[in-house]
């Protein structure tokens, strides 16, 4: 695993990242408007070489990545992050003509993806999946809903989990490529709290064959818990850029804000809590890359790590931000200033690709999982012991 302390080029890189996301990225992603994809940006963010990223980076790489745009532009980092996620499964296990024909698309920023795997009944609960795919001759029909899906209803293609029922659970999950514009798929635009583009998608018997399988047949579970493995880390880092950023704000207003004959700063509970928000900013980065040189190096327990990165980055940010916002008083509830904009963006991650409760889970069952395991091999060395 990689020390805990990045190189000077990883330093640099950082820095770049952070200073472009600011200077260029931030203008164009004002321009856009929230709740909608932002297409503009997007191809600014292929011109940039910033997509293509997406697809050569290691799970580090890409949390230093979003990190550092977060910290300067939430509005970029959010769309190269959604291009990740539904354009992820299409690397990994798509075809050959799945893959030649979206992913020059998708890095050039001329097609938008999502990832369709949220119903209204099943978001938590990834195995409880209830849209259908009943079998139609060579292939099958979609019919159901989902719902919470970033870049719907405007994306040009979706990754879709839907139940083709090999298998009770989760084992009965096939995920498909389906292109936007297939008979019977409608979408509709929801008004959320974060200015994120989020949307329901209806599935009207829409027709998909063996080609728009992902994976295979019934594997469709673990086409998702792959993706999610690499991006939960880096939703960690998204939340981690937030945090410093408003850290940075604080530290700033603190050190100015007149205030008792002084400045907010010469107040020790003042002092104090600023001291908490930044080492809580730095636990969760560290945890972050951890979670992420785990990935990087085929790590055993990178489900368990990875899940305890979000939890507890997206947790401090939450943390972070709030005290950000009550430190700088009314003026940061003022619409455009950069907490009244942060305290929106950063509910939302604590929610999104498995809310902190499902993390929580996910920890607790794989340590339960390792006990008994642990239990077993010590028993049967015991066994063989006695036996000889």
């Amino acid at each position: 695993m990689p020390g805990f302390a990045l190189d000077p080029h990883q330093t640099a890189w950082c820095a770049q990242l952070r200073a472009l996301a600011a200077e260029r990225l931030r203008p164009v992603a004002e321009q856009g408007e929230a709740g909608r994809v932002n297409r503009p940006l997007l191809a600014l963010l292929g011109e940039l070489g910033l997509l293509d990223l997406l697809f050569t980076s290691g799970a580090l790489e890409l949390c230093l990545l979003r990190e550092s745009l977060a910290h300067g532009c939430t509005e970029a980092e959010t769309a190269l992050a959604l291009q990740g996620l539904g354009a992820h499964p299409v690397l990994r296990s798509g075809t050959e003509a799945q893959r030649g024909r979206w992913l020059p698309e998708v890095r050039a920023g001329r097609a938008v993806a999502a990832f369709a795997l949220s119903e209204p009944d099943a978001g938590s609960d990834a195995a409880a999946l209830a849209l259908k795919a009943p079998p139609d001759g060579a292939g099958w029909r979609l019919s159901g809903e989902k719902c919470w899906i970033s870049n719907a209803p405007e994306a040009d293609f979706y990754t879709v989990f839907a139940r083709t029922g090999e298998a009770p659970g989760s084992r009965g999950i096939t995920a498909f490529l389906v292109p936007a514009d297939r008979t019977g798929l409608t979408g509709r635009p929801l008004r959320m709290l974060s200015p994120h583009p989020i949307g329901a998608l209806a599935f009207d018997a829409v027709r998909v064959g063996p080609e728009d399988v992902l994976g295979a047949p019934g594997r469709g579970f673990a086409v998702a818990m792959d993706t999610l493995n690499l991006f939960r880390p880096s939703v960690g880092a998204f939340a981690v850029g937030m945090a410093q950023a408003a850290l940075e704000a604080t530290v700033r207003h603190t050190a100015g804000r007149g205030a008792f004959g002084g400045v907010l700063a010469d107040l020790q509970s003042v002092a104090h809590r600023v001291a908490e928000m930044a080492t809580r900013v730095e636990a969760a980065r560290l945890l972050v890359y951890a979670a992420a040189g785990a990935y990087d190096e085929g790590a055993p327990d990178v489900p368990r790590r990875a899940a305890m990165a979000k939890l507890l980055a997206t947790e401090t940010a939450q943390y972070v931000v709030d005290h950000a916002v009550q430190l700088h008083g009314a003026r940061a509830l003022e619409r455009g200033h950069l907490l009244e904009h942060l305290y929106r963006e950063v509910r939302a991650p604590r929610i999104y690709e498995g809310a902190s409760e499902v993390q929580r889970t996910v920890i607790a069952k794989d340590l339960y999982r390792t006990l008994d395991r642990t239990d077993a091999e010590r028993t049967g060395a015991g066994r063989a012991e006695v036996a000889r």
